[in-house]
């Protein structure tokens, strides 16, 4: 079957080199075609606001429109807005062509005229990809949708080089991320330790923060500053703040760090337990618990063995789950199932 792809990373000056998962899909069932987004994303750390403005879902509605045209049997989307906009002008022009809406993770659920507007365009979506367990619950209540149409698959990533080594002669513990962390409980935690501890993250999540002395926090690092920090620091830790109405956080960072065979420790919500197997592959805590945070970091501070296990384990485990290869082969059971239906329409 014929899919047109339409994912906002993707524009027409990293088209070439920006395969996706069309080259992870086994087999010769599918065929794909990638239509570039006609505006390049701006980077989401520059973003002023977490709402899509108005020009941008032009943009979304311009991209989604194009793939529908270009378009001999599906569209595969990425990111919530393309599954929007699509469903939408399907619902108005009663026009009907399989979707499937990968990465679907909204943030969060708003309630009211957005509820509405997010219940009538994806209505008739085919397939739903998100990359938690609970997320299946939370939009299947959402939008009202049953269950049968979402599918989990965990986040996928590139294999990522490791290039450092841990730091031995000046060890120090990392966090990295921003969204829904809880750094008030981290800060707690390793002010009680007083161990040498690292934290990238952006500005506005340490807001109003009290950060302890034996706590750096350097801001406006790129990405190969951040690796090379996960990759030296002894331990990695992914604290996040549990809040009803998030559907998922941490993930990027969680799934990273155990590609590259690190020592982690994450707080047992939103998700995190879809990835780490608490005490397999890494640790699990419970949320806003500083006694809890303290013990498992104590634990593997003092325990080189146990780092080196759990890290080992998780690099395994990742290559195994989180590779582009697995979710181009979940991806393409997914498109099988969607095709075998296809021909309702």
């Amino acid at each position: 079957m014929h899919w047109t792809v339409a994912a906002p990373f993707i524009n027409k000056p990293n088209l070439i080199n920006e395969p996706w998962l069309t080259r992870n899909v086994p087999g010769d069932r599918h065929q794909f075609h990638i239509v570039p987004r006609p505006k390049p994303l701006e980077n989401w750390h520059n973003q002023k606001s977490s709402v899509t403005g108005f020009k941008d879902w032009l943009i979304y509605q311009q991209h989604g429109m194009e793939a529908i045209k270009a378009s001999e049997g599906g569209v595969i989307t990425v990111f919530p807005q393309l599954p929007a906009v699509i469903g939408m002008q399907q619902r108005l022009t009663r026009k009907r062509i399989p979707v499937v809406a990968w990465l679907f993770n909204v943030g969060t659920c708003s309630s009211g005229i957005r509820q509405a507007i997010a219940q009538f365009s994806l209505k008739d979506i085919d397939r739903f990809v998100v990359h938690t367990r609970r997320e299946v619950d939370i939009y299947h209540q959402w939008l009202g949708i049953s269950k049968e149409r979402f599918e989990f698959v965990p986040f996928h990533q590139s294999e990522i080089p490791v290039t450092y080594e841990e730091n031995t002669t000046d060890p120090f513990i990392t966090a990295l991320g921003s969204a829904h962390r809880d750094f008030p409980t981290f800060f707690q935690a390793v002010e009680k330790l007083n161990l040498p501890t690292v934290v990238a993250s952006s500005e506005h999540a340490l807001e109003g923060l009290t950060v302890p002395p034996n706590v750096k926090t350097p801001f406006g690092i790129g990405r190969a500053d951040c690796l090379r920090l996960a990759q030296e620091a002894r331990i990695s830790i992914v604290p996040l703040l549990p809040k009803p109405h998030v559907t998922a956080a941490g993930q990027i960072t969680i799934v990273e760090a155990m590609l590259m065979g690190r020592a982690i420790i994450a707080t047992r919500c939103h998700g995190a337990e879809d990835y780490i197997q608490h005490g397999e592959t890494g640790l699990l805590v419970e949320p806003q618990s500083v006694e809890d945070l303290v013990q498992a970091i104590e634990m593997l501070w003092n325990n080189s063995a146990l780092r080196n296990r759990l890290g080992q384990t998780a690099k395994r485990y990742a290559k195994e789950h989180f590779s582009c290869d697995a979710a181009g082969a979940a991806l393409g059971r997914i498109l099988d199932k969607v095709a075998d239906t296809a021909g309702m329409y």
